[in-house]
């Protein structure tokens, strides 16, 4: 049975992956902050199940702030395949904490590369970089040789990540894939993101517990895709017989309105009636438009993205929609 060990584990990504890879036979083992409820969390149906729980499925206490309860479950339970999924994500955070979300998604990444490596048996090992690295792109589409300008705390931190990532592949010898995630989606998507606020919203508007809806800047474009897809491509890139660095992208955007639209066709409401602009709302530095080129990805992983965008934002929705009904 081979063995994986995730970090961020009960997040959007992590938990899907979970998912993915137990269904794939494999035992996977994940690393779970002491304030996260289980039982409550994404992973409460396999937590629930006494088949799995314990057994198959093993959570490791700790936190990127504090390794040692990871290199006890490293040397106890040694993995096949390593997925780094774990570190401070939201940009609009990092801009409010850039200390600590360049030690979080930076450093973390290095101490934790260097663990790795120094394992009697180093696994395979996956780095989810992300594609504000680009930041400011001077050509699109982007691919894995477009040069790194990141704009933002974050992106500067996954930056470093990366490229220290690649490092310990080319100088140390460690099989060290960086997995370039565009935005990807889901109904396990942060709540401060503003897809799942968008559609929270809509479901919210449908069963008259929320009145309006009020956005940023509308006409922003993103290259949004679908977590699934993304976690598919992470496990891909650890199959192959050499380690590389990848772009999961879909190479289509979509605007803050295109995803408004669809939200409240969804909920068969008129959005213009529900709703607003908040110029208060808008980024102080908005990134330029990125778009990813998954050419490499299809080219040697045969990986393209298969959910469209508009059967992404209709689960968000049904999903937000069950959960009122459960209110």
């Amino acid at each position: 049975m081979p063995r994986a060990f995730i970090t961020g584990i009960t997040g959007q990504d992590g938990s899907y992956l979970a998912e993915f890879l137990l269904e794939r036979g494999y035992e996977v083992h994940g690393l779970v902050r002491h304030t996260s409820r289980l039982e409550t969390g994404w992973l409460a149906p396999l937590t629930g199940d006494a088949g799995i729980w314990g057994r198959r499925l093993v959570a490791h206490y700790g936190s990127l702030d504090d390794l040692a309860p990871l290199q006890k479950a490293l040397a106890a339970a040694p993995p096949d395949e390593f997925y780094h999924l774990a570190g401070q994500s939201h940009v609009g955070r990092s801009l409010e904490i850039p200390e600590a979300t360049c030690e979080t998604t930076g450093m973390a990444t290095v101490r934790l590369l260097e663990i790795l490596r120094g394992l009697p048996r180093p696994p395979r090992v996956f780095h989810a970089s992300s594609s504000e690295i680009f930041g400011q792109p001077a050509t699109s589409p982007q691919d894995e040789d477009t040069p790194l300008t990141p704009v933002n705390p974050y992106g500067c931190a996954k930056a470093f990540a990366t490229q220290m990532t690649g490092i310990y592949r080319r100088i140390y010898g460690l099989f060290a894939c960086n997995g370039i995630f565009f935005n990807h989606e889901s109904p396990r998507r942060g709540e401060n993101f503003v897809t799942r606020k968008i559609c929270r919203a809509a479901a919210a508007i449908k069963v008259g517990r929320q009145k309006e809806l009020i956005l940023g800047d509308t006409s922003a474009r993103r290259d949004w895709g679908h977590a699934r897809d993304y976690v598919r491509g992470a496990w891909l890139a650890l199959q192959r017989a050499e380690a590389d660095d990848y772009v999961f992208a879909t190479g289509v955007l979509h605007t803050v309105a295109d995803v408004v639209e669809q939200a409240f066709a969804a909920v068969q409401l008129d959005w213009r009636d529900y709703v607003k602009q908040d110029a208060g709302l808008f980024r102080c530095v908005e990134p330029a438009e990125r778009v990813g080129s998954f050419a490499k990805a299809r080219r040697l992983l045969d990986w393209e993205p298969q959910i469209p965008f508009a059967d992404l934002i209709r689960e968000m929705v049904q999903s937000e929609l069950a959960w009122s009904a459960k209110r």
